[in-house]
């Protein structure tokens, strides 16, 4: 028998706006990749890069939309784990759950690596070893502890380095777009499929990311309405920052695909040394950023878990003054940490493709199947409806499934591996409460669905 928690145990604190989830999901989409893929992609498809950046969001809208409508359903932690559970039980919520927090995990650890690298360049010293390890340990405490204290205090946290770090990308666009240069972007190349599918797949990368914006709804004032109004606001935004920072970035430079770091670059010259320094400086407060996000939705999805009695109750537990998942937060900090000293980082990023295609492809079906009248009154009714009835979601597949056919063979065996770990821990804990080996612990959240 599952054990409830008593009234007297504490809950989470509902603290979190709808500008707030804005800021997560920005926060969380704009990293540290804006900085350099504007090369990547230009070498790909050149002129057309641009309007292949508006393509892109727009597709990426049509897998936000799906998550929008199912969250406007769920009012508790855990986004698609939640979705995809009450869609489709809990073995296949497990693994969406599961993939979603070994990604946050890899990720958190490979943004930390990638501050030292960004800092590094000004600073030598900080890629040496134990200087990098003194910063890495600094920075992920310094993150964890504040995560801890509070959610309120990590979302000002979140929304300070959300504004700093597109301050600098706010410069550099309003200062830029008089150098536009229009034959720059509107003498289109012929490019073949080949290259437009490369490019369609480092976009798709570019804009990921967002789905963690339902992820905390059990710390949302309002999360029926306030998920939706986040996920198409980071969506709007970080598409028209990403399609003018790269309209100036082409018309700035002539050899955009030639520039390992086009940003910076750029900025040098129309603002000369103090503009690249400027976007220097915001490369390192974006990654910063992207890190706090990290450990905020990482620890949620891990406490969802828990929380559901899919995982020990200890990760589920929360902080009687605070009111976090306090060993959550600090177990997804130090499983990241750990994997950023060592750099097995690397091997992991490979997980990513088919983590975010078992997440988008589980969420538009989940949005199809909660449509059908026999989850009346075991799910609640939306209150946002994404609009064109079944077209949304099955473009969303169709998006979804870009990403398997671009992946690589690696990046589809390395996926396999993590969902077969993660069916391993699923069955392990199953066979342990089935036999009495363990108790089927759960916390009974509000918002969720039944299992």
């Amino acid at each position: 028998m599952a054990a409830t928690e008593t009234r007297s145990s504490p809950s989470l604190r509902r603290a979190l706006g709808r500008w707030d989830l804005t800021a997560i999901g920005v926060n969380q989409v704009i990293g540290g990749a804006i900085f350099l893929m504007p090369s990547q992609v230009a070498a790909q498809i050149g002129a057309w890069s641009p309007i292949a950046f508006v393509l892109m969001g727009l597709a990426s809208m049509s897998v936000a939309l799906c998550f929008a409508e199912v969250g406007s359903r769920f009012d508790a932690t855990g986004g698609p784990y939640l979705y995809t559970r009450a869609a489709f039980g809990r073995f296949v919520a497990f693994e969406v759950g599961w993939m979603q927090w070994f990604t946050r995990a890899s990720s958190q650890a490979s943004v930390m690596a990638g501050i030292a690298v960004a800092l590094g360049y000004y600073w030598p010293a900080m890629t040496s070893a134990w200087p990098r390890a003194a910063l890495l340990v600094g920075v992920t405490t310094a993150l964890t502890w504040v995560n801890v204290r509070g959610i309120r205090q990590s979302a000002w946290v979140v929304d300070a380095l959300t504004v700093g770090k597109l301050l600098p990308l706010v410069i550099f666009i309003l200062v830029g777009v008089r150098y536009v240069n229009l034959a720059a972007i509107t003498t289109l190349p012929a490019v073949t499929v080949a290259q437009f599918s490369t490019a369609a797949l480092l976009m798709i990368f570019v804009y990921g990311g967002y789905d963690v914006v339902p992820v905390p709804a059990g710390e949302a004032v309002d999360p029926k309405r306030h998920v939706p109004f986040a996920l198409v606001a980071t969506i709007l935004t970080v598409m028209s920052v990403m399609t003018l920072t790269q309209l100036v970035a082409q018309s700035v430079l002539p050899d955009l695909a030639a520039h390992s770091t086009p940003i910076a670059d750029a900025a040098a010259v129309f603002l000369g040394a103090s503009g690249a320094l400027l976007v220097g400086a915001g490369s390192v407060v974006s990654m910063t950023g992207n890190n706090a996000g990290q450990i905020l939705t990482g620890s949620r999805m891990l406490f969802a878990l828990a929380e559901h009695g899919e995982l020990p109750l200890a990760f589920g537990r929360i902080h009687p003054r605070f009111r976090t998942p306090a060993y959550a937060i600090v177990f997804t900090s130090v499983v990241a940490l750990v994997l950023a000293l060592t750099g097995s980082f690397v091997k992991l990023a490979v997980v990513s493709a088919l983590a975010r295609l078992v997440t988008y492809t589980g969420v538009a079906a989940a949005t199809l199947r909660l449509r059908s009248p026999r989850f009346a009154g075991m799910v609640a009714p939306p209150s946002f409806v994404v609009p064109f009835h079944s077209l949304v979601p099955a473009t969303a597949v169709v998006v979804s499934a870009g990403i398997a056919a671009g992946a690589t063979r690696e990046q589809l065996l390395g996926g396999l591996a993590a969902l077969g770990a993660g069916a391993s821990l699923f069955l392990i804990r199953t066979w342990l409460i089935a036999n009495g080996a363990t108790r089927a612990d759960a916390r009974t959240p509000r918002g969720a669905p039944p299992a």
